[in-house]
Parts: C-alpha cells; structure tokens; sequence
C-alpha cells in the first residue's frame, strides 16, 4: 500500500489509514460516517475518496474537534459535502438522522484519545505533561477526572481503576490516593501512583499509565458508548455497506470483537432452548476474522500506533 499516513494539511498522523481505506472500499458519490473527527485525518481521504458529489457527516465531541475540522474544510463544509456535528458518538442515530445520513456506506470509529488532546496540556491526559486532572472530550461535560479522584470513595475508586484499567495494583493506589486529597493536577496524581505502586519496576508503560486510562474511560463512559454505538452503526449501513473500528485497548476490542461475531453468528447456542439452541439470520460478515494491526514500519514512525487493532465488518 501507499505511505499516506501523514495527512494533507496536517501534522497528524492518522491510524492504519491505508488499511481503514482498503477496508471500507469508498467510491465516488458514496456518504459516509467518521464518529471521531479529532484532526480530520480520516475525513480527507473519504472526501477525496467521494468526490465529486459524494458527503461526510463528522461527529466529535471535543469542541476544539469540530473548530478545527470545519475550519480546515471550508470549503466542503460550505459546499455540503461534509456536515460536522457536535455530539457524543452514541447519539450517532439521531445525528444521522437529522442530516439525512440514514444509509450510508461506510461508517468509522477511531476510539480513544487523539493526538492533539494528548499534546495539549491543559486538557490533562497526558501523564507526561503537568496540566489540570480533567480528561474530558467535551469540557462543559460532568465529571472530570478531579471529581472522581476527589470525590469517590476508596473502594469505588479502586474498582474503576481495576475494571477500566486493568490494574492489579487497583486497591493500593486507590488507599494511596485517598490518603493524599486532594488531587489536581495531572504530575500530582502520576506521582502518587508511582510511590503507590513503587515506582516502575522494570515496566515498560509509566506505572500511573492504566489508571489515567481508567479514568479517562469512566469521565467519558467510553466503553458504555461503544456498547451503544455499535448497533446504530449497523442499522445505517446499506447493504454491502462496512464498518470499521480501531481501537487501543483490550476492553474495546473485547467489545467490538464479541458484538460482532454474535452478529455474523448463524446459530446461537442457548442451554434454555429445547434444542440447545437455535438458528438465526446473520446481519453482517466479518471481512477481517481477526484484528489488523500496525506495521513494524508504521509503529516506528507513530509510537502512538503499537496497540491499535482494527476490525471491520459489512452489512448483509
């Protein structure tokens, strides 16, 4: 495949883009769904991919997303050729809806944190960087990584940070951070983590690393999203039409995996039913059985690729 991972006008670096392009197999004239704008990386090869005639509706619900995207698009977003939304992805049926995006042909989602949140400081997801302990996508949205922090009791800290983070460390660095409210700042709570967990240990992720993911995860209900999302996503694709996913994390794919291989499934196994269980239509196909994941290449150019995993599926 080509080398087209850095985008037109961008710094940006858009995730198995190659890959999410053959998959989706856009013409001209076709509509399509990017659920995550971030930087617009994948927006402008579908609009290429689509042009002369064919729209994009954008969703995000970063607001610094949708000002960058629309001002970089302009023109298209003047034309109608592309619509950008202000809006959480598991709103997606309505959004969709209400812009007459209601069968389309292909549809992404480009899960987790992007690059330029990562990179701002201020916005506090970066544990490298000192800023605010906020996390959230949309800023006029509750709670922020602060009010969990400073506000939830010990043990309900420690089973999101167990749950969402997978962390084995979960119930000492809650009790450490309990002890030591409050918590404001992004260096402040990587710290504590580390002496929580005392110190990296020949690890080779930051020791605070999953419990910034956890919380990140539970200030934007990430995971209860994507569980909501998946089935809108589906009922809006056209026949032939494909969906694709990039996901960053074992919880995501998880999701994504078991979602979609219930619905390729043509019998279901059920101890309740008289017959151990029954048959069913299939909805969609699975055009990737199992999750395609980065070039050697692409990682050494993009760090930030390493734990992505895409799957993408087609309607029946």
């Amino acid at each position: 495949m080509s080398d087209r991972s850095e985008t037109p006008d961008s710094g940006h670096v858009s995730v198995l883009l190659d890959e999410v392009l053959a998959g989706l197999q856009l013409q001209a004239g076709d509509s399509a769904i990017d659920c995550t704008l971030g930087g617009g990386g994948h927006t402008a090869y579908f609009l290429a991919q689509t042009a002369p005639t064919g729209r994009v509706l954008g969703l995000d619900a970063d607001p610094d997303a949708i000002t960058r995207v629309t001002q970089r698009f302009e023109v298209e977003v003047t034309a109608g050729r592309l619509v950008v939304a202000h809006s959480d992805f598991d709103q997606l049926a309505a959004v969709a809806a209400q812009n007459d995006f209601t069968r389309v042909d292909a549809i992404l989602l480009d899960l987790g944190v992007s690059s330029f949140q990562l990179d701002q400081a201020q916005r506090g997801f970066s544990l490298m960087q000192p800023g605010p302990l906020d996390m959230r996508f949309d800023p006029e949205q509750s709670p922020s990584a602060a009010d969990i922090v400073n506000e939830y009791t010990e043990r309900e800290l420690a089973d999101l940070i167990f749950q969402f983070g997978e962390e084995r460390h979960s119930r000492r660095i809650a009790r450490y951070l309990v002890q030591n409210r409050p918590i404001t700042t992004t260096e402040e709570l990587a710290e504590l983590v580390t002496r929580a967990v005392g110190g990296r240990r020949g690890e080779r992720i930051h020791p605070a690393t999953r419990t910034f993911q956890a919380l990140r995860i539970a200030v934007n209900r990430e995971l209860e999203q994507l569980t909501t999302v998946l089935p809108q996503a589906l009922s809006l694709l056209r026949p032939g039409g494909r969906l694709a996913v990039i996901s960053f994390h074992s919880l995501e794919d998880r999701i994504v995996k078991q979602w979609s291989q219930a619905e390729a499934a043509a019998y279901v196994q059920d101890r309740m039913h008289p017959r151990g269980g029954y048959e069913r239509t299939p909805t969609l196909r699975l055009v990737t059985p199992k999750p395609v994941t980065p070039s050697l290449r692409e990682m050494e150019r993009n760090p930030r690729s390493r734990s992505a995993k895409l799957r993408i599926v087609e309607r029946l």
